[in-house]
């Protein structure tokens, strides 16, 4: 089992956190650069990261990735409302991911624009959720709804686009993840 990906990104991290335990090869690539891109190609059309080989198949999604190893490995069943928080821990994902990229084209993400703003109002409806959420112990287990909470938190920190200032249950959620050996040496920071 091969997962190719890299470093920084929150949907790799989620996949390597998660299979703690578990035998399998990380080919971490840098996905900017042109010797990293024209390997990436060979992997996956999308040229997206994360991917999964394993033996005949190719995957090519995070979740369908964690759907297919929970599969094999039956590791973890989620509940519905589970499945759901993690519909808003994605689209979050996705929404400052968007302003990531929008950044580093040279958007201003301090200014209103369409797609800035329809970034910012998912943000402004979906932490509070996540903060209920984080309060009522839906994240309390340290399983994959659990861990791509904690990347997209330390993500998000990472790449400074996001303070959790006035959310007190999501930054202590965040801070006692910290400590944990894998949490430590998946850190992107390094």
């Amino acid at each position: 089992m091969k997962l190719v990906g890299s470093h920084p990104s929150p949907y790799v991290r989620r996949l390597r956190l998660w299979l703690d335990g578990h035998q399998y090869e990380f080919l971490p690539l840098d996905i900017y650069s042109e010797a990293g891109r024209a390997e990436l190609e060979t992997y996956t059309p999308a040229m997206k990261v994360p991917m999964l080989v394993d033996e005949e198949h190719s995957i090519y999604d995070s979740r369908v990735i964690q759907r297919y190893l929970n599969q094999t490995l039956k590791k973890e069943t989620l509940s519905w409302e589970e499945e759901n928080l993690m519909s808003l821990v994605d689209s979050l994902q996705e929404s400052f991911i968007i302003l990531l990229m929008n950044k580093r084209s040279g958007v201003d993400i301090e200014q209103s624009g369409f797609m800035v703003d329809l970034q910012r109002e998912r943000i402004s409806r979906t932490m509070p959720v996540l903060e209920q959420a984080t309060k009522d112990g839906d994240f309390s287990r340290w399983g994959y709804p659990a861990i791509c909470l904690f990347t997209l938190l330390d993500w998000i920190q990472f790449r400074e686009l996001f303070s959790l200032e006035g959310y007190p249950a999501l930054a202590a959620f965040h801070l006692a993840q910290l400590g944990k050996p894998l949490v430590q040496e998946t850190d992107p920071r390094k």
